[in-house]
């Protein structure tokens, strides 16, 4: 080949790279680039990233990428951070770990838009839920979030006691999704519920309002019953649904395992509400033919409360006595003593409603 040809190749090649770097847009910090493996020193290893120039991942970025690096050789393609345009050398300063970390978020905004489930260990515990990790990330699965047979039921909610119940956990695996992954801010939520979603909204779908089914009792705490009516399907019964007279304690009414029948009163997103009493006859429709606004009736004391007692003049129908008749809540606890029955006159009575007011004052004038 003639002098002149190889000179005029290489003009051509010199003004093809200047184009190709003039044209594509150089790399700059937080963009991901990969090149391969063109030299390795020590603490240092250089990567090929055309046009633009030499790659670099020393210092900190080397040693916190270290046992990933001991295992590159020569030709290798790595995929690196850009965390520095050019250093005093004219290198591209790279971060191995800042990729890494890019390419987890990735995984995970994947694993969200498919709706991937993973069976994960609970390593620790606090009072809003449970800590994951995942990929080197930590995680965190709100309470909120966990399946009815994980929920704590926890009375009053409690906030130690819920802590305790969830700390039962750690150690297990639970099948989790990802809900929610924002590496600006580090978040990364996991869902228990959302894995099951699909599944509990069609067994949702099989009931309505007014269905009398059996369930099994499943726990039993101060505020109701929960019903699991079928695998992936739970209730609750309230405290207010288990019996039309006062309910004190909702163990007195079952124990778990018991397997009942329970009517469907309201469904709604994706939650199942039941009742016992509505089973029974309502007591209010016969007291509607028995009684009326100005009787005069006897009622037991079988309750206290800040606006005064409750009496009951038959099983399951109570009015208020308001503590207004009294000079303060101490006399009234002393004249109306808790198990005793009364005098009373009827001053409301709604009993669509279930309401009713009883005046011990007026009884006796």
């Amino acid at each position: 080949m003639s002098k002149k040809k190889i000179e005029k190749e290489v003009v051509v090649n010199e003004a093809m790279e200047r184009v190709l770097s003039e044209s594509a847009n150089p790399p700059v910090p937080g963009d991901t680039i990969e090149g391969p493996v063109i030299s390795i020193g020590s603490g240092k290893i250089y990567i090929d990233l055309p046009p633009f120039g030499t790659g670099i991942i020393y210092g900190r970025e080397f040693l916190s990428a270290r046992d990933v690096l001991r295992k590159v050789a020569l030709g290798d393609t790595v995929s690196a951070k850009v965390v520095g345009s050019h250093n005093k050398e004219g290198y591209i300063e790279l971060s191995l770990k800042e990729a890494r970390q890019a390419m987890i978020w990735s995984d995970a905004e994947r694993a969200i838009a498919a709706g991937t489930v993973f069976e994960l260990p609970i390593k620790d515990a606090n009072k809003g839920g449970l800590i994951i990790s995942w990929q080197s990330i930590q995680g965190f699965l709100p309470a909120s979030q966990l399946k009815p047979e994980h929920y704590p039921r926890v009375a009053n909610g409690e906030k130690q006691l819920i802590l305790d119940e969830l700390k039962k956990l750690i150690g297990t695996n639970l099948a989790v999704s990802i809900i929610t992954a924002d590496p600006r801010e580090g978040k990364l939520i996991f869902s228990e519920r959302g894995s099951a979603k699909d599944t509990r909204d069609t067994l949702v779908d099989r009931y309505a309002v007014g269905d009398e089914v059996e369930g099994t009792v499943t726990g039993i705490v101060d505020f109701g019953i929960f019903v699991r009516i079928e695998d992936g399907l739970e209730g609750l019964v309230h405290i207010s649904e288990i019996d039309w007279g006062l309910v004190e304690d909702p163990r007195a009414f079952s124990k778990v395992n018991d397997v009942i029948k329970v009517k469907v009163i309201d469904i709604k997103e994706g939650k199942i509400s039941l009742s016992l009493k509505q089973l029974q006859e309502d007591p209010w429709v016969t007291a509607s033919k028995k009684y009326k606004k100005e009787d005069e009736v006897n009622a037991a004391i079988i309750k206290y409360n800040k606006y005064g007692a409750l009496a009951s003049i038959e099983e399951g129908v109570a009015g208020l006595v308001h503590v207004s008749e009294f000079e303060s809540e101490a006399e009234l606890r002393e004249t109306l003593g808790l198990g005793k029955t009364y005098p009373f006159k009827i001053s409301l009575f709604e009993p669509k409603e279930h309401r009713m007011t009883l005046s011990f004052k007026k009884s006796k004038e």
